[in-house]
C-alpha cells in the first residue's frame, strides 16, 4: 500500500489560511487597514465597490516599501514585525502574522503600487491566485496603493455564502470605524461606489468619537482616566440619562486594537447598575494600556479576542474609573464648589441671631375685597396669640387629607386589579401588572400580555408587508432622524418593507432621514429611538436566526411596540387584546418561540386546598 501523507501545495494551504483570516470583504479591510496604520502613514484612504466584492483598495502616505520587501510581504508567515517567538510577548503592532497578504493574494486579483521616500522608483506587482503574473518598477506616489480585485473569484463557493451588498457594506463601515477610533491623529476617508461616507480629518478623540458616530455625541460623553500600574484606562462614556436600548455604541481597545471582551463588558454596565433603567445599554469608548507582556492577542486569527494576564484587578480598576466618572459628572451638573464673590456673606459677630420670622395672616380671606391687615409674626408668637397650637392642627388636617387621599388610590388600584373579576360578563384581572387571567371551563388560563400583543403585532406587520397595504398618517411637523453610517445603509436596504409598514421616509442628506409619516396606529412614539431599537433588534436576528427580511422587520416592530410588563390595562384593553389574539394563526406562541398562554386546571387548584 502507497504512502498517503502528502504536503499540501502552497496555493491550496493559503486559501485554507484564507478562510480563517479573510471571512469576508470586511476581514480584508481590516487587516489593509492596520498594514497601512502599522507603516507609519498619517493619511489612509479606503475605496470600495459593490461592498469590496468587486474592488478594494487602501492608499496611505506610509513609509512604502523596497521591490524585495514589496515581493517578500506575500508569501505566508512573512512578517517585519516579530523574529523570535519571544517577540509575540512584546507586540506593539497590530499585524504581525504575516498571513494577511498571502492570504489576499490566495483568493483575488492583487495590484500592488509602493515607493519609499529614499527611492526615486517605486515597485508595481501583480498577484493572482497566490500567482506572480508581473513585478517592474513604476512611478507612483511615496507609500503603498493595494488594489484587492474580484475577492473569491477561484473560490466560488465562498463568494455565494456572501450577504447582500448592503450587509457586506455594513461590515466594512463597522471595521472602519473600529480603525478610526483608535488612531484620530490619522486622517481617514472612506468612499463606496464613487460617493464619499467618511471624510475624517485630524482631530482629539473625542472630535473623532463625535465625527464617527455623529455630532449629537459630542455632548454626551463624559471622560474616563484612571492610571495604575496594572493598566491604563482612559477614554468616554455616554451619560446615564443618553443609554439606549441598543449595544451599537460599546468599543473596546486594548493597545490600539479593537477587542471584544465579555467580562470587561460586565464591569461597565456595573458601574452604571441602578443608574439606567433595565434593559438599557450606556455607550462606552473605553482605551486599556497594559504592559504587552501581560496580554496575549495571538488567541484567535482576527485579533479581536484577547487574554489579559491580571483581568481580574483590570475588572476592578475599569468599574471604579467609570463609577468615579459618573460620580463626577453627576457632582459638577448639580454643585459648584467655586463660589461665585456675589454670594459671600460675611456675618457681623456682634449682633444677635434671631429666629427668622414666618409672615402669615391667619385671618385672610380670599373672597374679601378688604381683608384685614397682614400680621407679621414668628412662629413662637402666632403660637401664644392664637392660644392654641394652630401649626399641630393645620398638621393633622393635611394628614387627614394625605391619608383620604392614599385610601382613595388604594381603591382605584383595587378597582383596577380586580374590576374585572367584578363584572361576569366579562372575567377578566390582571395579574402583576404582566398576566391576564380569565376564567374557562377547565380552570383559568393566565396569558402573558407583552407575549401576546407581539404576536397580534407581529401578525399585523407582517399581512401589511405582504399585502402592500401599510397606512399611514401624514405628521403635521415632519421629524429628523440621524443615524450611523451602518444603520444608514441598513435603513436604505430596507427603504421599500418600512414604507409598507406605513413610515414616510426619505434621505435627507449624510446619515440623515425626514420622516413624513408613521404608521396610523403607532402611538406617541419617539421616532429616532424606535428606528435605532427596530434596526437594531434586525441586526441581532441576522446574526442568530434565518428569518428573511419581511419576517425580521415586523418581529422587529413587534418586539418594540408590544405593550410592555408593567403596564396596567383597562378591561376593554384586556379584552380586546384577548380578542386579537385568539384571531391569531399562532395564538399560542410569540413570534421568537416563547408559550403566550398556561392553564391552571380547576382539579390542580382543588389539590392545592387539600395539602
Amino acid at each position: 500500500m502507497s504512502d498517503i501523507i502528502r504536503l499540501l501545495p502552497d496555493s491550496v494551504a493559503n486559501q485554507i489560511a484564507a478562510g480563517e483570516v479573510i471571512q469576508r470583504p470586511a476581514s480584508a479591510v481590516k487587516e489593509l487597514l492596520e498594514n497601512a496604520i502599522d507603516a507609519g502613514g498619517d493619511s489612509i484612504e479606503l475605496i470600495v465597490k459593490d461592498s469590496g466584492k468587486t474592488l478594494i483598495q487602501i492608499i496611505d502616505n506610509g513609509c512604502g516599501m523596497s521591490p524585495t520587501d514589496a515581493r517578500m510581504s506575500f508569501e505566508r508567515h512573512a512578517t517585519s514585525k516579530i523574529k523570535t517567538a519571544d517577540d509575540l510577548f512584546r507586540i506593539r503592532t497590530l499585524g504581525f502574522r504575516g498571513e494577511a497578504l498571502a492570504s489576499i493574494a490566495a483568493i483575488a486579483q492583487v495590484e500592488l503600487k509602493t515607493r519609499r521616500h529614499e527611492d526615486e522608483l517605486g515597485t508595481h506587482l501583480l498577484i493572482e491566485g497566490s500567482s506572480v503574473k508581473s513585478q517592474q518598477p513604476c512611478a507612483c506616489p511615496t507609500g503603498t496603493s493595494l488594489m484587492i480585485k474580484n475577492l473569491f473569484f477561484n473560490v466560488p463557493a465562498r463568494r455565494n455564502f456572501l450577504k447582500s451588498d448592503p450587509a457586506e457594506l455594513r461590515h466594512i463601515i463597522d471595521e472602519f470605524q473600529r480603525v478610526s477610533l483608535v488612531n484620530p491623529s490619522i486622517s481617514f476617508s472612506f468612499i463606496n461606489n464613487g460617493k464619499p461616507l467618511f471624510q475624517l480629518p485630524h482631530s482629539g478623540l473625542k472630535q473623532r468619537i463625535a465625527n464617527v458616530m455623529g455630532s449629537g455625541n459630542y455632548e454626551k460623553l463624559i471622560p474616563v482616566n484612571q492610571e495604575t500600574e496594572v493598566v491604563k484606562v482612559s477614554g468616554f462614556i455616554g451619560k446615564p440619562e443618553n443609554a439606549r436600548k441598543t449595544k451599537g455604541e460599546q468599543y473596546f481597545f486594548a493597545n490600539n486594537r479593537y477587542i471584544r471582551h465579555p467580562y470587561l463588558n460586565h464591569a461597565v454596565e456595573e458601574a452604571f447598575k441602578d443608574l439606567i433603567p433595565e434593559g438599557y445599554f450606556p455607550s462606552y469608548f473605553i482605551y486599556l494600556e497594559v504592559d504587552p507582556a501581560h496580554i496575549d492577542i495571538n488567541i484567535h486569527p482576527t485579533k479581536t479576542e484577547v487574554n489579559f494576564q491580571d483581568h481580574q484587578s483590570i475588572y476592578a480598576i475599569l468599574r471604579s474609573a467609570v463609577r468615579a466618572s459618573i460620580g463626577k459628572f453627576s457632582l459638577s451638573s448639580t454643585l459648584d464648589f467655586e463660589t461665585e464673590p456675589m454670594f459671600s456673606f460675611n456675618f457681623p459677630k456682634d449682633r444677635p441671631i434671631v429666629e427668622p420670622g414666618i409672615h402669615i395672616n391667619p385671618e385672610f380671606n380670599p373672597f374679601v375685597k378688604n381683608p384685614q391687615p397682614e400680621l407679621r409674626l414668628s412662629q413662637g408668637e402666632y403660637r401664644k396669640s392664637s392660644g392654641v397650637n394652630q401649626w399641630e392642627k393645620l398638621y393633622e388636617e393635611i394628614k387627614q387629607e394625605e391619608n383620604e387621599q392614599l385610601l382613595s388610590r388604594q381603591s382605584l388600584t383595587i378597582d383596577s386589579d380586580f374590576g374585572a373579576d367584578r363584572q361576569a360578563d366579562r372575567g377578566f384581572m390582571q395579574f402583576q401588572n404582566r398576566y391576564i387571567v380569565t376564567k374557562v371551563k377547565s380552570g383559568l388560563m393566565l396569558i402573558d400580555q407583552q407575549a401576546a400583543h407581539e404576536r397580534v403585532l407581529f401578525e399585523r406587520y407582517l399581512e401589511r408587508i405582504e399585502q402592500k397595504k401599510g397606512m399611514a398618517q401624514q405628521q403635521l411637523f415632519p421629524q429628523t432622524v440621524s443615524l450611523s453610517a451602518s444603520d444608514t445603509e441598513l435603513v436604505n436596504e430596507l427603504i421599500g418593507e418600512i414604507s409598507l409598514l406605513g413610515f414616510i421616509i426619505e434621505p435627507f442628506g449624510k446619515n440623515t432621514f425626514i420622516v413624513n409619516g408613521t404608521p396610523a396606529d403607532l402611538p406617541n412614539e419617539n421616532i429616532q429611538e424606535l428606528l435605532e431599537n427596530v434596526l437594531e433588534n434586525y441586526k441581532n436576528n441576522q446574526l442568530g436566526l434565518k428569518l428573511d427580511r419581511k419576517s425580521n422587520l415586523a418581529r422587529s416592530m413587534a418586539r418594540n411596540l408590544a405593550i410592555k410588563p408593567g403596564k396596567a390595562l383597562m378591561t376593554d384593553e384586556m379584552q380586546s387584546l384577548v380578542d386579537d389574539l385568539f384571531s391569531c394563526s399562532v395564538p399560542n406562541l410569540s413570534p421568537s418561540g416563547k408559550n403566550v398562554t398556561t392553564l391552571i386546571s380547576a382539579e390542580e387548584i382543588e389539590n392545592r386546598f387539600l395539602k
